[in-house]
């Protein structure tokens, strides 16, 4: 019995002896070398180890977790995202710390390679949308800085500035890009490809992204016909956002402020009829010119639009596309926000009324004279004050509009003979009034001519003949000052322009704080009427009213 339990014994001895050398496990790692991209991310490494094991790294972009252990254990080795485009590497070392034993893993991390992507790199816009809509944005990701290139066939396309913050090196960054583009007034369908290229000339790109846009055709508008004129019409009203729109399931004869040709009309022919002779538009918003559509009412022979909404905040132009109408005789762009005409306006030879008055207007255009305009007769320019300033020394607006930058009263438009009225009313006109007594090009009255008509008195011989046949003249409540001159004291049709209303009336102060107003104003026109007897002299309210003045 004895010899049995010193068998058993032993025997146990033996096991337990067997079962601890396979329990110990070889000291490593089940890999020697991982390889990442330029976003990093995490990795598992596998520590084999029947000791205590810590982790260590040369690379601050290298983070083990856990960092240290004992027996085998998985391990994440995460990796940070690059910040350059080259290459880096690294290395994780795993020691025993019991036999000192190590074993070295290598990391290597991609670098970022140059690259502009678009998102979405095909853009389709509407030949039209209203104004303020008229965008579209693009995100764009890049870790180079770059300039937008668009075509120059396509001026159309217009982006907006932008900034590409690479505060992080070369990784990506995403930078939302503004495109506005303009209406498409072409029936055919428009393309533009932008590049986006380095700023920096020797950079490599690994992917360059362009941007190509398609822009829809203009809606179809059969030119020189009624159908046309009546598409036309609906768009300019949708350009201009008027309030107000025509009923287009109704007859185009229905359409208030809308008179067609006729048969019997002055200048009517059988290509007209039907067509649009005049067209108004008020009360409307827009920050643009004149919609392109006005092109088609080839036509008309009078357009007016008046009523722009914040017109005083706005600085606009016609446009070109209205001076395509040259058989125009009538036109009114009021209280749209103008401060200039086109030098194209100059084509419409057969205007005869031009009225922009209550508009941003800071000097009379160049290119309102008589050579450029042989048949207007009535020339509207009052009103043009964006800002209501009384004292013109004592304030710190600019940009006031009301033709305060003429340096003296515009003579050229009161030697414009040919017209039958002339307003400047409401403007900040100042100086005092040409008496062209020193300017040649000015005629005198002659003494035949005078004294062929009796109604015209002897003291008209000698003086200046300004504007003979005008029958109105207006340009109150400006900020004119001096004496009244002889030409305009005696005119013959001084009584027509109702001068105590239209032309003695100033108010205000100049820019050199002078109170406006006339030195030499009459009390009444008593001496007027004594040197034409023949004029029918104006009594009770009037009479009174001349009397005060």
């Amino acid at each position: 019995m004895k010899l049995r339990f010193i068998y058993i014994a032993f025997a146990t001895i033996a096991l337990l002896a067997s079962c601890t050398k396979d329990n110990i496990v070889e000291f490593g790692t089940n890999r020697k070398e991982i390889t990442v991209g330029a976003v990093g991310g995490r990795e598992i490494v596998r520590v084999a180890s029947s000791d205590e094991w810590i982790a260590s790294t040369d690379k601050p972009w290298i983070t083990v977790s856990p960092a240290n252990g004992r027996g085998s254990t998985p391990c994440t080795f995460i990796i940070d995202s690059a910040l350059m485009s080259e290459s880096r590497s690294g290395v994780v070392r795993i020691q025993n710390v019991a036999t000192k034993k190590y074993t070295d893993i290598a990391v290597t991390q991609e670098g970022f390679p140059y690259a502009i992507e678009v998102e979405e790199p095909e853009v389709e816009v509407a030949n039209f949308d209203s104004y303020g809509k008229r965008w579209f944005d693009v995100k764009v990701r890049s870790n180079v800085d770059f300039k937008v290139d668009i075509p120059t066939n396509a001026s159309w396309l217009k982006c907006e500035k932008f900034a590409l913050n690479l505060n992080r090196g070369a990784r990506p960054r995403e930078v939302v890009l503004r495109f506005n583009w303009d209406i498409n007034t072409s029936p055919r369908e428009r393309l533009a490809e932008v590049v986006f290229r380095p700023l920096t000339s020797n950079v490599t790109l690994a992917r360059q992204d362009n941007l190509n846009v398609t822009q829809a055709a203009a809606e179809p508008i059969v030119e020189n016909t009624r159908q046309g004129d009546s598409v036309a019409l609906i768009c300019i009203a949708r350009s201009l956002n008027t309030m107000t729109s025509w009923d287009t399931s109704s007859s185009m004869d229905m359409w208030n402020n809308v008179t067609l040709w006729e048969e019997g009309m002055e200048g009517y022919t059988e290509e007209k009829k039907g067509r649009v002779r005049s067209a108004e538009f008020s009360l409307f918003f827009t920050k643009e010119a004149l919609p392109f559509e006005v092109r088609y009412l080839t036509a008309a022979e009078e357009l007016y639009f008046f009523g722009n909404a914040n017109t005083f905040l706005l600085s606009l132009s016609t446009g070109d596309d209205i001076a395509l109408l040259t058989q125009l005789k009538r036109l009114t762009i009021g209280a749209y926000g103008l401060t200039e005409l086109p030098q194209s306006l100059t084509a419409l030879k057969n205007l005869e009324y031009l009225n922009i008055g209550s508009n941003n207007f800071m000097s009379i255009p160049d290119i309102l004279t008589p050579e450029n305009f042989p048949n207007l007769r009535t020339l509207i320019m009052n009103a043009n004050q964006r800002h209501a300033i009384y004292d013109l020394s004592n304030t710190v607006k600019s940009n006031i509009g009301g033709f305060v930058e003429e340096k003296e009263f515009p003579k050229r438009l009161l030697k414009w003979n040919k017209l039958d009225t002339l307003v400047l009313s409401v403007n900040y006109l100042h100086g005092s009034l040409p008496d062209f007594e020193d300017d040649a090009e000015v005629p005198t009255w002659g003494r035949e001519e005078v004294e062929a008509v009796d109604s015209l008195p002897e003291i008209l011989i000698g003086k200046k003949k300004v504007m003979p046949t005008t029958k109105m003249l207006a340009f109150n409540y400006n900020r004119l000052t001096g004496k009244l001159p002889d030409w305009l004291l005696y005119h013959p049709a001084l009584d027509i322009w109702q001068p105590y209303s239209f032309i003695f009336n100033q108010e205000g102060k100049t820019v050199s704080g002078e109170q406006a107003g006339f030195s030499n104003e009459p009390t009444s026109l008593e001496y007027y009427y004594t040197l034409y007897p023949t004029k029918n002299k104006p009594t009770g309210e009037d009479e009174i009213t001349d009397s005060i003045k």
